[in-house]
């Protein structure tokens, strides 16, 4: 039986609560349809998504589908909303991500 390589290998990208809607990315040279494996912080668990763009080095990744208008959760807190349909593996970004204040 081979080991499970989510207890051997850093994560791709971390998330600290179960309710975020983003993880950050901590790894170089995220491309177009990697498998990404995350860790949850909260719940001391892996978390895998399938990437549908490349994802910078400390940008996020959408963990599941977030309609267009719907809050953006990370650390547990909105921070933002989402101006656009955004795709679970997606870049959330600022491209399709504004703060709430303006």
């Amino acid at each position: 039986m081979s080991p499970d390589k989510s207890k051997t290998t850093p994560p791709d990208f971390l998330v600290h609560d179960d309710r975020d809607d983003a993880g950050v990315v901590v790894v170089e040279g995220v491309e177009t349809g990697q498998v990404l494996c995350g860790w949850s912080m909260e719940a001391d668990r892996t978390i895998e998504v399938k990437t549908l763009d490349p994802i910078p080095l400390g940008h996020k990744v959408a963990l599941r589908d977030i309609a267009e208008g719907a809050d953006v959760l990370k650390y547990g807190e909105v921070i933002g909303r989402a101006i656009a349909a955004i795709p679970a593996g997606s870049h959330l970004h600022v491209h399709n991500t504004k703060t709430k204040k303006w």
